[in-house]
């Protein structure tokens, strides 16, 4: 995009120092100079990780070859949590602050948090299938998972469903922190629901072996990587969307209808 990057040439700031800014249009800029690289780091990260998981990581005496789905459930149930709180506390701070970039960065992020919710139960079903018996259990954290994944598509259906996007992230917005504020209530009174009920085993524990830990680690850069580039990709077509009107916006790309 020459002619789009020549408008920024005045002022020559590294690409990460550009998000203190909050303008839409040099998020547009600065987030296609950061995918690529986000993007080739997952593929390279992630590929490791599968690597060190399926083929160099010894089999579970007790799960035998079931607890290699760990690799792909851990750092998705951590990541769809760690996006959640990301997605509220900027979806917060733009009301507070009334920056609408703050906004979009919110609104690009809440579908990849919301595949990474989904990506947990699925793994998490097929693990606990064989382990516990049950494709699924009220345990803390499937429960406050669960949660996590319609708190997302609440805000993705809040964003898509109102036309007028000032009220549209004000209803999502309100809704990202209430969730913000529940999610850790919840955790913990299903916690001691499943602690007086006699529910199965909280987690999954993966064996205590560097190389599962390596691999797990692996995996969990590679999917943060992918994140953040599916977000910056997203965050460009959130950006022309609501501002196809702008000045800047018609001048590159022509007039939309």
């Amino acid at each position: 995009m020459p002619a789009l990057s020549s408008t920024l040439s005045s002022d020559e700031s590294p690409p990460l120092a550009a998000w203190s800014k909050a303008t839409p249009q040099r998020g547009y800029v600065h987030a296609g100079r950061l995918c690529p690289w986000f993007a080739c780091a997952a593929a390279v990260l992630c590929s490791i990780g599968l690597f060190v998981g399926l083929a160099v990581a010894q089999t579970d005496p007790h799960q035998h070859e079931h607890y290699r789905i760990a690799f792909i459930h851990t750092p998705s149930l951590w990541l769809s949590v760690a996006i959640y709180f990301v997605t509220a506390g900027t979806a917060g701070y733009g009301l507070v602050r009334r920056q609408r970039f703050l906004s979009m960065i919110a609104s690009a992020l809440a579908p990849t948090g919301a595949m990474f919710a989904f990506l947990a139960l699925w793994t998490g079903s097929l693990w606990g299938k064989p382990i516990w018996g049950a494709w699924w259990v009220w345990e803390a954290r499937l429960t406050a998972e669960l949660l996590v994944l319609f708190l997302f598509l609440g805000y993705v259906a809040l964003q898509e469903g109102i036309d007028d996007t000032r009220r549209a992230d004000r209803a999502s917005g309100l809704l990202a922190l209430v969730g913000a504020f529940g999610l850790p209530l919840l955790y913990f009174a299903v916690f001691r629901w499943s602690g007086m009920y006699g529910a199965p085993p909280q987690g999954l524990s993966a064996p205590e072996d560097p190389v599962i830990g390596a691999g797990i680690l692996l995996m969990s850069l590679g999917l943060f990587a992918y994140a953040v580039a599916a977000t910056l990709a997203r965050l460009r077509n959130v950006i022309l969307k609501r501002e196809r009107n702008s000045e800047w916006v018609v001048r590159n790309f022509g007039a939309r209808p």
